[in-house]
């Protein structure tokens, strides 16, 4: 079994609230990886018929029969009465890590968590796997254009799903059980075409007039579907950095995929040959690298410290790490070959902000890392190195 960097998060807070929420997308392993750290808890399942009517039957009854020793609940958005006495439970019980809640449909199962258990829940996230994670395992590749294409969705790897296979299915499930679930929602086959256009807009400045003219709805509409994307993990928004060098930075996010496998697939792309020629294969690999680099920070239990830079005349660096008082700024580059090309927006960044050298950062996607003049250089495959140099 993969060893998830999220566990050692998960121990250490456990003691410290009487609920564990894990949150994240769909299939990212939420319940795979509840049951491997509580083994001795109970495991109840609300999304099963039988299971959920036991429950409803009596709450309270359930509660003390199983929380007390322990229990996991998943899909707990599916009985919404449970979080009012989970509320009086976990008050009355004063007992720290006994409960574990887990849904897919998060947005549902963190407004419930937010009207009814505030305080009292330690939520975690848990996302796709990471390359850190399937280093040194059977499933590791040697081709940063197979991760690109697969995607990490554990499914992929555990029970060798091919991603033509997996993913038009989990859009489907997403689609009709997690967005039919919202009332702002109306036309699901234009959502499913925003889906489509989102991802052909990977690692470029948000720009919601165009999605709304592609699409013939209003901008209000797509500010709400791009909420609901984020809500259940499926982009995040990379926003520019806050401080300003002059007064031409621009102040739009940057969209990117939590998963470029899915990305990928949405863009119809069908083999890892047809994504090293595809016009958006930068943007891919960009996409790639920051959501790596935003997993590994996220699953250590904290908020990403990633920004991006770019000005009004189009100087820019794809990612900024703020290491307040240290600013970091990493260059991404889908070549294999090293060019002076390559360090353009380093240099003109050091200029601006008096970053040395020594702090800024170059990823491509050849194998060998080292310093050169204008950055260090990191290979694909050493970018926990990243990570572990700013700690």
């Amino acid at each position: 079994m993969i060893q998830r960097l999220l566990s050692k998060y998960i121990h250490k807070i456990k003691d410290k609230f009487p609920i564990i929420s894990i949150t994240g997308p769909r299939q990212s392993g939420k319940t795979t990886l509840a049951k491997m750290l509580f083994p001795e808890y109970t495991y109840i399942n609300l999304e099963n018929p039988d299971e959920r009517l036991e429950v409803q039957e009596d709450i309270r009854g359930f509660l003390n029969h199983y929380a007390l020793s322990g229990i996991i609940i998943d899909e707990a958005q599916n009985v919404p009465d449970l979080f009012s006495y989970l509320q009086t439970f976990v008050d009355e019980a004063n007992d720290m890590g006994k409960i574990i809640l887990s849904g897919s449909q998060n947005f549902l199962l963190m407004e419930k968590i937010a009207q009814s258990l505030a305080g009292r829940t330690g939520i975690v996230n848990l996302f796709p796997l990471s390359m850190e994670e399937l280093k040194n395992t059977e499933y590791w590749k040697n081709n940063i254009f197979d991760f690109l294409y697969t995607g990490m969705y554990p499914a992929l790897y555990d029970r060798s799903i091919a991603p033509n296979d997996y993913y038009p299915s989990y859009v489907q499930t997403y689609i009709e059980r997690d967005v039919r679930s919202l009332r702002n929602i109306g036309d699901l086959n234009t959502f499913r075409r925003f889906l489509q256009l989102c991802a052909g807009r990977v690692g470029q400045i948000l720009n919601y007039s165009s999605l709304a003219n592609d699409l013939g709805i209003d901008h209000k509409t797509v500010k709400s579907w791009i909420s609901v994307l984020e809500a259940s993990y499926i982009i995040f928004l990379l926003n520019p950095h806050h401080k300003n060098f002059n007064k031409r930075v621009i102040k739009q996010p940057k969209l990117y995929f939590y998963d470029t496998g899915l990305a990928a697939s949405l863009l119809r792309i069908r083999s890892r040959e047809a994504l090293f020629s595809f016009h958006l294969r930068g943007n891919l690999f960009e996409n790639f690298i920051i959501a790596e680099y935003c997993k590994s920070v996220l699953h250590s239990g904290t908020q990403p410290d990633a920004f991006f830079f770019r000005d009004s005349t189009g100087n820019e660096v794809d990612l900024i790490i703020d290491k307040t008082p240290e600013l970091i700024p990493v260059e991404i580059k889908s070549g294999e070959t090293i060019t002076h090309e390559f360090f353009k927006g380093l240099i003109r960044y050091q200029s601006l902000s008096n970053t040395s050298p020594e702090k800024c950062f170059l990823i491509y996607s050849g194998k060998k890392s080292g310093k050169r003049k204008h950055a260090n250089v990191l290979s694909w495959n050493n970018l926990e190195k990243l990570k572990s140099v700013f700690p």
